[in-house]
């Protein structure tokens, strides 16, 4: 007689893999101490909680290091799925710890910004750095979830702190109302996710991304029609991340009320965590609907790019905030582009998602780095508009050719070679997958955007406008009596420019350390 082999139960004693969740654990445990320390620091030792906050992001970044070696799971239902990497809430494979990377790099450059930010505009330094590391950890856990549960949690707690770093200049108004627009169009977005996510458990029974995949391949006849509306509700929370449109309207204004260290990390970071997100629910949760979500990004990456670019393309240089709102602009139609093969994972049975990740990467380093100078000159002319950066070349040389190659590569031109190659990869996906239309609109696209970069690139190396403003006769009456005439920058604003330059220039030299991403798979097969 054969004895029958016991069901595998659910284990109710978890095995926490403590290095896997390391990277998202540091980052949430010295926003704590953070916390605690600024009750008990005078103000004026506070700005150690600065450093302290940059180095725990420092810390989390290397952490990643160890984990090169294999995936690993944990927060598993079984031992079986914790062998095979099913059925677990957290995984750290591939994919994770290169939008982990992103993640926490993004937010150290920010840190580096924000160490002399807060000190001038005298923001309260312990809610703004617990905030800032509380987002971070949300956002470096939202790539390793793999149930919804998780994922929206890791969404929240990547947002919500967010929305009050963006109102934290208390008493301005034009940062209140930021606040609250992105917070209110965000909630909503949110709710409608929770909605589409309950109609899917509804149909499948579970919240694990893998075996939602599974059983949607099945679904009974008359939980079709709702399974298929909760795909298309999951999907509008995500596409409001990635300021996809419709769901764009939150971000000119968002990044212009934002301090404008907060500004640069919603541009990259919370890009990728809305991009993240909607790679997890499409390729891995949704195959089965790829009809239905697939020709819905290709359209909604069309809408993004064209009207972001369009809209990069009317500000006017002489407008206060001009310089923010432009590369908020630009960020969308950016969106649009990074949209692309994610919709043309839909078509393909090649891992288009390789393309999206390389070309995040590439983004965040030059996208950064433009937020980084921007930082630099708002130090002397607090309007940022465009104009005002007419002959900074002669005034601080090295940060004009920094922007100068930040703007090429974004633009796609050399000696941004990076930028280049990376809209190749891009390209390439949308004309594998056979959207021979997307890729027409994406390079219309990409012309449109060369005007608007090489304009503000050209106005860098223009001779100044000759100063006749109270304020520079004021600075020239100052340097005749001996005081300096050019402030010195300090040096946590030049480190992040030159972190990020020196990025960049290595990855346009080395293209390959990005662009690999696009032609292996980053998903376990």
């Amino acid at each position: 007689m054969t004895a029958l082999a016991a069901p595998d139960t659910v284990s109710l004693v978890q095995t926490v893999d403590w290095l896997a969740i390391a990277p998202v654990v540091v980052p949430a445990a010295v926003a704590l101490l953070v916390l605690v320390a600024d009750l008990f620091l005078p103000d004026g030792k506070k700005a150690a909680l600065g450093w302290f906050s940059v180095a725990g992001l420092a810390a989390s970044t290397v952490l990643l290091l160890p984990l090169r070696g294999e995936d690993r799971s944990t927060f598993c239902l079984t031992d079986t799925a914790l062998a095979t990497g099913e059925a677990c809430s957290y995984t750290a494979d591939r994919f994770t710890l290169v939008i982990q990377f992103l993640v926490l790099a993004g937010a150290l450059v920010t840190a580096l910004l924000s160490v002399t930010s807060i000190r001038e505009t005298r923001l309260p330094a312990g809610e703004y750095w617990f905030l800032l590391l509380s987002s971070a950890a949300g956002a470096a856990l939202l790539p390793a979830s793999r149930d919804f549960a998780t994922l929206i949690v890791a969404l929240e707690v990547a947002s919500l702190p967010a929305f009050a770093l963006v109102g934290l200049r208390r008493g301005d108004r034009m940062s209140s109302e930021a606040a609250l627009k992105f917070f209110l169009s965000s909630v909503t977005a949110t709710a409608v996710s929770l909605l589409g996510i309950s109609f899917v458990y509804a149909a499948t029974g579970t919240l694990h991304l893998t075996q939602v995949a599974d059983r949607l391949e099945d679904v009974p006849g008359q939980l079709d029609t709702l399974a298929m509306a909760g795909v298309a509700l999951t999907l509008v929370g995500f596409a409001f991340k990635t300021a996809a449109v419709p769901f764009h309207f939150w971000v000119p204004d968002t990044y212009v009320g934002a301090p404008l260290p907060i500004a640069g990390y919603l541009s990259v970071i919370g890009k990728a965590v809305g991009f993240t997100g909607l790679i997890l629910v499409t390729v891995i949760a949704f195959p089965a609907y790829s009809d239905i979500w697939g020709p819905a990004l290709a359209v909604l990456a069309a809408l993004t790019m064209t009207l972001g670019n369009a809209a990069a393309l009317r500000q006017d240089p002489d407008r206060p905030h001009s310089a923010v709102r432009l590369l908020a602009w630009s960020s969308v139609g950016q969106a649009g582009y990074l949209l692309v093969p994610i919709a043309a994972a839909a078509y393909s049975e090649r891992d288009q998602i390789g393309s999206t990740v390389s070309y995040a990467l590439m983004y965040a380093a030059v996208n950064l780095g433009a937020f980084a100078v921007a930082a630099l000159v708002a130090r002397t002319k607090p309007l940022n508009r465009i104009a005002d950066y007419r002959g900074l070349y002669a005034e601080r040389p090295l940060a004009a050719l920094a922007l100068a190659f930040f703007l090429l590569c974004l633009a796609g031109l050399p000696p941004g070679i990076i930028g280049l190659f990376a809209k190749v990869t891009v390209f390439q996906s949308a004309v594998d997958a056979g959207l021979g239309w997307l890729a027409v609109v994406m390079a219309v696209n990409v012309v449109i955007a060369l005007y608007y970069y090489l304009q503000w690139t050209a106005l860098l190396f223009r001779a100044p406008v000759p100063e006749a403003e109270p304020a520079a006769a004021a600075a020239a009456a100052g340097a005749a009596e001996g005081t300096p005439r050019r402030a010195k920058v300090p040096f946590p604003v030049t480190a992040a420019i030159a972190v990020t330059a020196v990025v960049s220039v290595i990855v346009s030299g080395a293209p390959q350390l990005v662009l690999r991403f696009a032609a292996t798979s980053l998903f376990p097969q």
